[in-house]
């Protein structure tokens, strides 16, 4: 009984490898009889039309086994793709879960359905380390080891730092936000289709644990959209959706009048020719009664420089002229020394 059932094992055996390897068995073996065809010719001195006829036929089936291992190889890749789609899947639904904490971010339902469907984007994106903001829309970051200049895609905030250029209104609110914002979490980096602009700054969507920084100075008021250049515009259509609904709710940079325009931000100028100061003092009615007028006060100064000449320096804040681009560091104390 023992060995009826060893003679099936090695049937079995033998008709798995002739039918694994039945193009190479019968191309070996048609090479075998095309060589002993070879011989026998050369011998007798006559024609080698049979040898070559079946030389032939030995490599057809040679190709015919070649692609077979072929499509066993594309076969077994076929299990692969299966998991990779499960895995993204399992990836789309973390990125779902991670949704909420963008939904808080925005007020308006449009704006958060689309900060959803950029979360699930993540696998795009890669990490960054910080390494100083420089104002509201550019951050100086390393990337494995490196250090790159990054400035943040279709947005534009007040300027705080450019050279030719003073202080703009909410443009240290902006540098502020983003500092406090890139401390929160994990940063990372995600690029539109060009990467660099003409000065070499990587052009990137900011996101700090799955909230873009982009969206989020759009929403408070404390930047614009602007620098719209074709290819990047992945997110422009929800950027200009979130801009809409800050400027109805006059957040922020909105609520100057005229102060944000197509080419930037402009500073509306106050209609005073010159610092005046003018101080009545009270009039004495017959009825001995003292009546106070009023005390116009309206000084304007348009830097520190003219604080300064005016010899009103420093200046507090509630006095005449204080405002508080004079007042830098925000303590209530404009053009100190």
């Amino acid at each position: 009984m023992g060995r009826i059932i060893l003679y099936i094992i090695v049937i079995a055996f033998i008709i798995a490898v002739i039918t694994k390897f039945f193009y190479l068995l019968v191309a070996g073996a048609l090479g075998y009889w095309a060589y002993k065809q070879f011989k026998k010719s050369q011998t007798k001195g006559s024609k080698q039309t049979l040898t070559y006829v079946l030389g032939a036929f030995a490599g057809v089936f040679l190709i015919l086994f070649v692609g077979s291992l072929s499509s066993d190889t594309a076969n077994k890749t076929e299990p692969i793709a299966v998991v990779d789609t499960k895995e993204d899947s399992s990836s789309n639904s973390e990125t779902k879960s991670n949704t909420a904490d963008v939904i808080e971010t925005s007020q308006s339902s449009d704006s958060k359905g689309k900060q959803t469907q950029g979360t699930q984007n993540n696998h795009n994106r890669f990490p960054a380390t910080l390494v100083e903001v420089t104002d509201g829309d550019t951050l100086k970051v390393t990337v494995e080891g490196k250090e790159e200049k990054v400035r943040l895609l279709l947005i534009d905030t007040p300027e705080s730092v450019h050279p030719e250029k003073e202080e703009q209104p909410f443009a240290k609110d902006a540098s502020n936000f983003v500092k406090k914002q890139v401390a929160k979490g994990n940063m990372e980096l995600e690029l539109d289709v060009s990467e660099r602009d003409k000065y070499g700054r990587l052009l990137a969507y900011v996101w700090i644990d799955n909230k873009m920084l982009n969206e989020q100075l759009l929403e408070y008021g404390l930047a614009r959209v602007a620098y719209i250049y074709p290819p990047n515009t992945k997110y422009v259509d929800q950027f200009e959706e979130i801009q809409k609904q800050a400027r109805v709710k006059a957040k922020g940079i909105w609520s100057i009048e005229n102060y944000v325009q197509d080419s930037g931000f402009v500073e509306p100028k106050p209609a005073i020719e010159e610092p005046v100061v003018v101080t009545q003092a009270p009039s004495v009615e017959k009825n001995n009664e003292v009546k106070n007028e009023s005390i116009v006060t309206n000084v304007y100064y348009k830097n520190c420089d003219a604080v300064r000449a005016a010899g009103a320096d420093p200046i507090y804040e509630g006095e005449p002229g204080y405002s508080r681009k004079l007042d830098r560091d925000g303590d209530g104390i404009g053009c100190e020394r």
